[in-house]
């Protein structure tokens, strides 16, 4: 998945969420699960995959994230529940 997306990990349901931006999805997540990276996704424990989007270019990818972060909590929640009302870890559906 090659394509500029905007992602929301979330640490359980309802629980602490990171939203992110990348050009490789399946490379960055497995970043994060396996905390290859430092920061607030492995301090926090931020790991399953409850959102994403795809966008064309990587400049309307990034207006969307830094959208998504002004929002408030309930917003993103709602956002998060629209599309995934299980709260599913999405990564096995994007490794295949």
């Amino acid at each position: 998945m090659k394509q500029p997306v905007v992602y929301i990990l979330a640490s359980q349901r309802n629980g602490t969420l990171y939203i992110g931006v990348t050009s490789d999805l399946i490379k960055r997540i497995w970043e994060h699960k396996n905390n290859a990276v430092e920061g607030f996704t492995q301090k926090y424990n931020v790991h399953q995959l409850v959102y994403f989007e795809q966008h064309q270019e990587m400049l309307a990818a990034i207006s969307r994230e830094k959208q998504l972060k002004k929002w408030n909590r309930a917003w993103k929640l709602a956002l998060i529940e629209k599309s995934n009302p299980e709260w599913r870890d999405l990564w096995p559906d994007i490794v295949g």
